[in-house]
């Protein structure tokens, strides 16, 4: 049946080399690109799903998280998260749509998924998902393939987010699987996430002591039980987790005034001078939540940081949820400007001659963040280079910086995040993924590779289910009118979140 599959999907490949898919009427600039580009976006989009193809276990329906670059099924990473699951679940969706498998095809592969994902185990009392399987088996990992380390079962607030995110598109786009979706889904409590004396969420909890000193023991949800939750809550406003807090208040488990508890950047005080920079911007409030609408500057711009400055923290949910529509005085203002950022670091201030810096794997090996500095809230942020070069600017009036770095060593940039610039950017993003396909053996039988060092031209050849199903949502909303995002937003989680998005005015632009 896979040797089939691969056909078809080659098939489909040839037959988009010779046709233009329709024009699209997405939201956005996306909808610029010429014929001939969409006849490109189709072709990436046939190769990256092969990767998926490739990636998942056929009797589980479950991805594996990572797969070599000759997509052979012994070069799987032999775990799979909550996250790659859900990445799978709207990818076969949008296989489906553009054409690349049938209709009886991506219903019998979700079915298959969901079938698996019933009957994995979870925390019951939250209905949560922990954070690493077997992906041939569907059992709890305990000990880590290949290294053997033992795992401590973890319960992620934002890895759950993305699975919820996948159950409820599936819902959606094939309605002869909501029951069984909704069934998962609806058992899934982000109000167990959320600390109501911080208005925030953590990043998570074990259901078992981790005898180690930072969790902190608690019940947020009535589970009847304490857990042991992450020491850190999630602050920062403009990053991935953020997918979490809609989902809870779309679903009335976490309340309204919780959109507004996170960090838009810290206070301007010398209290949070540890911080990259100070901010611009004025108190504001909203739901009787007190907000620091603030906002960094960078180069000529002001822009509401992500917490590394990477591209997947500001520009993943918005696959799912039109943000710069529902706000467009604030995400609506600030993504473009994000991509702008990006763009200039490494066009011009890095002067690398390609962009998109986000956590991938590393040319060199393992994993790592990357991003813009200066895009980023932590002082210390992600840097773009091997070599993590790092700009330590002052903290007006509480605290000195160093000079500017001279120069930047081999940076590093992953496809994944031109994707997710190409509804901000799609000439720009277009044109660096031609020029990495073109300048470095950066493309294989799965689409683009994870990771590419410019300098030294190192590639990481492989593919992650996240960062594949992150093109393949990109694509699937460009080329098929936006498809992904209806799937999600509608209903509840456009009445419940889009009145609150319209509120807030960032204090956001061009200087």
């Amino acid at each position: 049946m896979r040797r089939h599959r691969t056909a078809v999907a080659a098939a489909a490949v040839a037959a988009l080399a010779l046709m233009a898919a329709p024009a699209t009427a997405g939201t956005g600039e996306a909808s610029r690109n010429t014929g001939g580009d969409e006849r490109l976006l189709n072709t990436w989009a046939a190769d990256t799903w092969r990767s998926f193809d490739a990636l998942v276990v056929e009797e589980t329906g479950l991805p594996d998280d990572n797969i070599g670059g000759d997509l052979s099924p012994g070069s799987r990473g032999g775990y799979t998260s909550p996250t790659n699951i859900g990445a799978y679940l709207w990818s076969t969706v949008v296989a489906r749509d553009l054409g690349l498998i049938g209709a009886d095809e991506a219903r019998a592969r979700m079915a298959t998924t969901l079938d698996t994902v019933a009957r994995l185990e979870k925390h019951e009392p939250s209905g949560m998902f922990y954070n690493w399987y077997d992906p041939a088996t569907g059992a709890k990992l305990t000990t880590f393939p290949g290294s053997g380390d033992a795992v401590k079962p973890f319960l992620s607030s934002v890895d759950n987010g993305w699975l919820a995110t996948g159950l409820l598109l599936a819902s959606r786009a094939e309605p002869s699987l909501a029951d069984e979706a909704d069934a998962v889904r609806e058992r899934m409590d982000f109000g167990c996430y959320y600390d109501p004396a911080q208005n925030q969420i953590r990043g998570g909890f074990w259901d078992t002591d981790p005898q180690e000193p930072a969790p902190v023991p608690g019940d947020y949800c009535g589970m009847g039980a304490d857990v042991w939750y992450t020491g850190h809550h999630y602050g920062a406003f403009n990053t991935e987790p953020r997918i979490a807090s809609y989902l809870g208040i779309a679903g009335e488990q976490i309340p309204a005034k919780h959109y507004f508890g996170t960090y838009r950047t810290f206070p301007d005080t010398c209290d949070w001078d540890w911080t990259e920079t100070r901010p611009a911007g004025e108190w504001a409030e909203h739901l009787g939540v007190p907000v620091f609408e603030g906002a960094l500057p960078y180069r000529g711009m002001r822009v509401v940081p992500s917490w590394g400055g990477s591209m997947f923290e500001a520009l993943m949910v918005p696959l799912f949820v039109p943000e710069e529509t529902w706000g467009p005085r604030s995400w609506g203002r600030n993504h473009p400007l994000y991509v702008r950022g990006q763009i200039e670091h490494g066009m011009r201030e890095a002067g690398y001659g390609y962009w998109g810096f986000s956590p991938s794997n590393n040319p060199a090996g393992g994993y790592r963040e990357y991003g813009v500095d200066q895009l980023g809230l932590d002082g210390a942020g992600y840097t773009s280079d091997q070599e993590r070069t790092a700009v330590d600017q002052p903290y007006a009036g509480c605290r000195d910086g160093s000079p500017a770095p001279t120069e930047y060593g081999d940076g590093v940039v992953t496809p994944h995040a031109s994707f997710l610039a190409l509804r901000y950017a799609p000439g720009e993003a277009i044109a660096n993924l031609q020029r990495i396909s073109r300048d470095f053996d950066a493309y294989g039988p799965g689409g683009f590779y994870d990771a590419v060092a410019v300098r030294s031209g190192q590639v990481s050849q492989r593919y992650l289910a996240l960062d594949q199903g992150m093109i393949m949502a990109a694509l699937g909303n460009e080329l098929a009118d936006d498809a992904v995002r209806r799937y999600v937003s509608e209903g509840a989680l456009e009445q419940k979140v889009r009145p609150l998005m319209k509120m807030e005015e960032f204090a956001v632009g061009r200087r």
